[in-house]
């Protein structure tokens, strides 16, 4: 027992929980570390703080002046605080966070020092952008790129370190971040939105989407984690035969937490609440060692940021207590896979979800305007909300028997439809007294009894409502939620301004009051968004026919998703609405491409690496441990001997056989690969690689797990899924 694999199980034996002691209510910590609305009242001048404010409220622009008053007020929080250094804090397009440490101290000379933060350094700085995906936007002349203070986002300390969230965008202006389009798009949604609320409510001045993300991951002990090279580079499991238990019992779901895990948790709620983030909910997820994490609603923006800054948290929580954070939606074949459900709705800054029915018929009309103009958006742009959830790791999930399918649908309820159906069937033009109060009255004014019991019992809806917000459940665990809540913000900013204009033409055109001309462009909006509503079981084969003829996508792969980034149709929304230009669409498809091939390219040689270096090895020396056995048995039973050792025999041949199929596989992924490597166009290479190279893999895998099942336990140099997942 001396393989790499029985000492990690050893390492893991003797773990006990790390001792967590809460000596302060979770509510008297939260955002001690943020310089939030309460630090800065504290820390800045009146004229300091209430130009913050009002960049945050109305997005006015900070002079700088009054920044070198809010630096240096943050400097001496910070400072107060035990921080030592700074940061612009930014999302590139590397699907993770990125920071540059600089001390406050500064030299004076004649051997003397100081701490110094000043405006300038707090607004904008200039890290060198050629160093991260780019998509062909900058030159290697004009390399450098600026990260600018977002003041909607505010800063926070984590360990010593005053950490500001900024923007990043390349030296001639294009964005190469994911913060960027998203404070674009939402913009773009605060105002058509308030242009929609003035039919409803004058008094609607901001209107702000709000997001709750489900992070959903795996706690794997990092003894056990270390001893597999895949999991090391690939956050996943490259191969592992199915263990005789998995997720099939449901025992594990919702069921007591284990104490190392809840002591895990325990610890990184703290740390949240320290940060601001305001995590609320956790439990067992389905599949073993799978747990899940929710907040309250935020502000998308924030919320946004907080889930970043969560997912960097939780890997350097789990170093304290030896675990290993996976994030990869299908870590482990054969057990559910991980998504993060993104839960989104639109409020007022008069304290209205716009989701949400009210108790008079005119509430309940703004929100159905709201709730079908989201519907048809989603119907007309079904295939770019497909792409914003494409990625490598994300495929392996969707449609994977626990996950929404490839095929984007929106689930409302049987009584929400009733309710549709009914208004579709509105006379056409101007409704009579009559009509009018029999619609508000007997369908628009019983909309909040009908929702009190239209719990979504659809697991399989992509993008479902819940009773006062969408659900967009499609979302990957490794997602940054900014490029789901780009497009999503996106395409429903633009349904309410081709809306606005449908009702107001209407309503100047035909002499039509406001409340007829909305009921009357509602119901062509149902008519035309019917294809993308779906109530049945999202898995079965007579559903994807069903798609099919309804003319809704089904683009199962990330090469095939991500080309509508590039179409004529969706550049001209995202130039239209202020989101993207063509470059930086562009360039975002390129990247995400690229990352595409990357991701499948280093699972690739990971796969070759394990499966000749460790599984053939170890099979051979299992397989000629057999023919020692046989030459034994042949030695004492001489002519006779295969009477007593075929089984033996019928081994040998079945791991000469698996032997084979591995080498000749491997050799063959190795060779398309390479070939594929050639290929300058970066569309014809993803596509090769995933339909060339990646398919490769499970072939790779079959073998490698029917060994599994054949070699002596003792020799098997992988830790097994068995150890993987029912280690606590």
């Amino acid at each position: 027992m001396s393989t790499l694999r029985f000492y990690a199980i050893k390492q893991t034996l003797d773990r006990k929980p790390v001792v967590i002691e809460e000596t302060e209510r979770r509510s008297a910590i939260f955002g001690a570390n943020v310089f939030n609305e309460s630090t800065m009242r504290q820390f800045l001048t009146k004229e300091a703080f209430n130009s913050v404010m009002s960049a945050i409220d109305n997005g006015s622009k900070i002079d700088r002046s009054v920044a070198d008053h809010i630096s240096t007020g943050m400097k001496e929080w910070a400072i107060s605080k035990g921080a030592t250094h700074y940061t612009h804090w930014f999302q590139p397009l590397t699907g993770s966070t990125a920071e540059k440490h600089d001390a406050f101290f500064e030299t004076i000379g004649n051997g003397l020092a100081i701490e110094k933060f000043g405006g300038t350094q707090l607004v904008q700085q200039e890290p060198d952008a050629s160093s991260f995906p780019n998509g062909g936007i900058r030159n290697t002349f004009e390399a450098r790129g600026y990260t600018a203070w977002d003041p909607t986002s505010p800063a926070y300390i984590y360990g010593t370190t005053l950490c500001i969230p900024t923007v990043f965008v390349a030296y001639t202006g294009e964005a190469l971040d994911y913060k960027t389009p998203l404070l674009r798009a939402l913009y773009a949604m605060d105002n058509a939105a308030v242009a929609v609320c003035k039919y409803f409510d004058k008094n609607v001045k901001k209107v702000n989407s709000s997001l709750g993300w489900e992070q959903e991951y795996f706690l794997i002990d990092s003894a056990l984690a270390a001893s597999r090279p895949d999991i090391v580079l690939t956050g996943r499991t490259l191969l592992g035969h199915t263990a005789a238990k998995g997720q099939q019992l449901d025992d594990h779901y919702f069921g007591s937490i284990p104490a190392r895990a809840l002591a895990y948790m325990r610890d990184l709620e703290i740390e949240s609440m320290l940060l601001g983030i305001p995590v609320k909910t956790r439990h067992n997820e389905v599949a073993p060692n799978q747990f899940e994490l929710a907040p309250i609603y935020e502000e998308a923006n924030l919320a946004v940021d907080h889930n970043s800054l969560l997912m960097d948290v939780m890997d350097k929580i789990a170093d304290r207590h030896n675990f290993k954070v996976l994030f990869h939606e299908k870590p482990f074949a054969g057990v559910n896979g991980s998504g993060k459900h993104n839960n989104w709705s639109l409020t007022t800054d008069t304290g209205i979800n716009l989701l949400g029915p009210g108790k008079t018929p005119m509430s309940n009309l703004q929100f159905l305007t709201f709730f079908i103009n989201t519907i048809k958006a989603v119907n007309d742009n079904e295939e770019l909300l497909r792409a914003a959830i494409a990625s490598a790791s994300n495929d392996h999930r969707l449609g994977a028997n626990e996950a929404p399918p490839a095929i984007m649908s929106v689930f409302i309820g049987e009584q929400l439809t009733n309710v549709l159906n009914e208004l579709e069937n509105v006379t056409d033009g101007k409704l009579s007294p009559e009509e009018k109060t029999d619609l508000k009255l007997n369908v628009v004014g019983k909309i909040p009894d009908v929702l009190l019991d239209n719990t979504d019992r659809n697991r399989t809806s992509p993008f479902a409502f819940t009773g006062n917000k969408f659900e967009f459940r499609a979302v990957g665990s490794t997602a940054n939620c900014a490029n789901p809540m780009t497009v999503l913000n996106t395409i429903v900013a633009k349904q309410l301004i081709d809306f606005k204009a449908e009702v107001d033409k209407l309503i100047k055109k035909k002499e039509m009051k406001k409340d007829d001309a909305i009921f009357n462009v509602l119901r062509e909006y149902i008519k035309k968004s019917k294809n993308i509503l779906f109530e049945g079981n999202g898995y079965g084969d007579a559903w994807e026919k069903e798609a099919k003829k309804r003319g809704l996508s089904n683009h199962r792969t990330t090469p095939e998703a991500l080309k509508v980034k590039v179409s004529e149709k969706s550049i001209k929304l995202f130039e239209d609405m202020g989101v993207m230009n063509k470059i930086e669409s562009e360039a975002r498809y390129e990247i995400e491409m690229e990352e595409y091939v990357l991701r499948i390219q280093i699972e690739g040689r990971v796969l070759g690496d394990i499966a000749r270096n460790h599984i053939v090895p170890v099979a051979v020396r299992y397989q000629n441990i057999l023919i020692e056995n046989v030459k034994g048995l042949k030695e004492i039973y001489g002519s006779e001997f295969k009477k007593f050792a075929q089984e033996q025999l019928n081994l040998i041949e079945d791991i000469s056989g698996h032997i084979s199929s591995i080498n000749s596989d491997v050799t063959r992924m190795t060779d398309e690969r390479r070939t594929a490597n050639l290929i300058e166009d970066f569309e014809k290479k993803a596509h090769d690689y995933c339909f060339k190279v990646k398919p490769l893999f499970d072939s790779i895998r079959y073998h490698c797990d029917k060994l599994e099942l054949l070699v002596d336990d003792e020799l098997w140099p992988m830790t097994k899924y068995r150890e993987l997942l029912f280690t606590n």
